[in-house]
């Protein structure tokens, strides 16, 4: 499996928005087919530059749906932000591969 990361550092002025608008796009990426869950994080470390900064991880079915989703439909879905957010946010994208999971199970 694959996870999708999106981690954007947000401009205060157009915080309250941007969240409205983050919480609406990630099903619209997630309708796309090629994810099956989708995790928002806020992330706990002052950045110098200032800003808040979170984290969208989307789980891909695998490489192949990642890849479809580059081709099919990244451009447009990314667009989206970029027309409405410009220059009051800064994002870039990581791709990781889940090697193993745990779980603690309470009985």
């Amino acid at each position: 499996m694959i996870i999708y990361n999106v981690t954007t550092n947000i401009d205060e002025s157009i915080h309250e928005e941007w969240l409205i608008w983050i919480k609406a796009h990630i099903p619209r990426v997630l309708g796309t087919g090629k994810f099956d869950k989708a995790t928002l994080s806020r992330v706990l470390v002052e950045e110098d530059m200032g800003g808040l900064t979170y984290s969208v991880q989307y789980r891909s079915y695998s490489r192949q749906a990642l890849d479809a989703y580059y081709k099919e439909d990244a451009d447009a879905l990314r667009n989206e932000g970029l027309k409405k957010f410009a220059d009051k946010m800064l994002a870039f994208r990581t791709e990781l591969e889940i090697v193993d999971e745990y779980t603690v199970n309470f009985k």
